[in-house]
């Protein structure tokens, strides 16, 4: 039986332990809350769980070892030390996360060792990198060329969940989300280069219908120039991958950040209240801040910013949850208070893909793709959507039916095809659509 190491329990690792376990395959969970292990084990014979930190470099080393491959669902800074071990003993890795500078440094030594090192195997980046892929392959492959190509995704609630300002509930933790938020943005608009500074980054939303959910927001998602030659369009006039957001999210957060309150500066919060620290952002006295903010802001006192802010409880008299730290993690446990989805109510992904393309033939059309998941009564749909391409590719890798080598992101038909059409009987596809006029393109 072939032998499988999970790094982590978390929230996103359900699908995977389920898959692997009920795929015959002998499966050892690694986590520091050995208790989340063991629940995902349930009473399946072939799962084990062990207690661990991720400073026990020595264990570590002895379980990949005695592992055919590791799946590493660890934070993003620890794959790195996961992946040389990797590579010093000739083992297999996946990881959902962003391959790193760290991590493309070793591609040789992953192949010089026969290994597969496979990143970005989850919804966003994988999902997104495996069906845009497989739309340019065949497009190329007819002799077409990719003129504009518009990658967006997102990570929400499900419409019947919207029923906070926000219209937003985490699925997973928020201070991902609420980071995000910091970056500033890169992306190419008819051949020119634009850049978004963080300050603008939620200015100007996109206005995307999306079919079965409604109007939706889209703000830029860091540095799409990289995807130019990732996917290998050296020539597109038009690259931006963007987040989806139910309408009102951009004005909101555009509000919070001009206020500083996802800034990262250290600051004491002891004996202070909301309303007390919103005061020192603003350098005014305490009283009617929700008047205040809305002037300093210059938007109406009852507009969804303000709306937000004041239901959020940035204007209560309430002491700060928190002595010391930053904004930016006063704000956070604010919405981890408020705005976790509540267990057994739905979120969903949604994802689009457009394309212009100009055909063998000179003509200009359209192709559109899209993804709308829902949680399932077993799984959310941001745990489905990210484990189960990571869990295929896994099972593949072990077949022998995956065979690429090296640092490795699924761009390449050889990973991409095998892992999509699995997914594809799982209920997990775009639906695409080829041979729209050209006003149906984005921007």
């Amino acid at each position: 039986m072939k032998k499988v190491l999970l790094l982590g329990a978390g929230m996103v690792a359900k699908p995977i332990a389920d898959y692997i376990l009920n795929n015959d395959i002998a499966l050892t969970i690694a986590s520091r809350t050995v208790s989340k292990a063991e629940k995902l084990i349930g009473n399946r014979a072939n799962g084990k769980a062990v207690s661990w930190t991720i400073d026990d470099v020595d264990t570590l080393e002895k379980m990949i070892t005695s592992h055919d491959l590791t799946v590493s669902l660890l934070p993003y800074a620890h794959h790195v030390t996961v992946a040389k071990l990797c590579i010093k003993h000739k083992k297999n890795m996946v990881t959902t996360s962003y391959v790193s500078d760290e991590m493309k440094a070793l591609n040789d030594k992953a192949l010089k060792a026969g290994i597969i090192i496979l990143n970005e195997i989850g919804v966003d980046p994988g999902f997104d990198h495996m069906t845009a892929m497989r739309i340019i392959d065949k497009v190329q492959s007819l002799g077409g060329k990719i003129k504009e190509f518009y990658s967006l995704c997102g990570a929400l609630a499900a419409p019947e969940e919207t029923d906070n300002p926000f219209k937003y509930k985490f699925s997973w933790s928020p201070k991902g989300v609420i980071m995000a938020g910091n970056n500033g943005a890169k992306f190419k608009k008819d051949g020119e280069i634009v850049e978004i500074p963080t300050k603008d980054l939620f200015k100007n939303p996109l206005q995307i219908d999306f079919p079965e959910v409604g109007t939706m927001e889209v703000y830029p998602n860091r540095d799409s120039l990289a995807y130019i030659d990732i996917y290998n369009l050296p020539n597109v006039e038009t690259m931006y991958r963007g987040t989806f957001r139910y309408q009102n999210w951009c004005e909101i957060m555009d509000a919070i950040k001009a206020l500083g309150m996802i800034s990262y500066d250290q600051q004491s919060f002891e004996g202070k209240t909301y309303k007390k620290i919103m005061a020192r952002q603003l350098e005014v006295y305490p009283a009617n801040m929700k008047e205040k903010v809305a002037e300093r802001l210059n938007l109406r006192i009852d507009s969804p910013a303000v709306v937000a802010m004041e239901w959020l409880g940035l204007f209560s008299d309430d002491l700060v949850a928190i002595d010391s730290g930053s904004n930016f993690d006063l704000t956070a446990n604010l919405m981890l208070k408020k705005m976790m989805l509540p267990e057994g109510a739905r979120d969903m992904v949604i994802m689009l893909h457009s394309f212009l393309i100009e055909t063998a033939e000179g003509k200009k059309e359209v192709i559109k793709s899209r993804l709308l998941d829902f949680a399932t009564k077993e799984d959310t749909s941001i745990a489905r959507t990210v484990a189960l391409p990571a869990a295929i590719a896994v099972q593949l890798i072990l077949d022998d039916k995956i065979t690429d080598t090296g640092v490795r992101i699924p761009v390449a038909k050889s990973i991409y095809e095998p892992i999509l059409n699995e997914l594809e009987k799982m209920g997990i596809a775009m639906i695409e659509e080829w041979g729209l006029p050209e006003k149906e393109k984005l921007g």
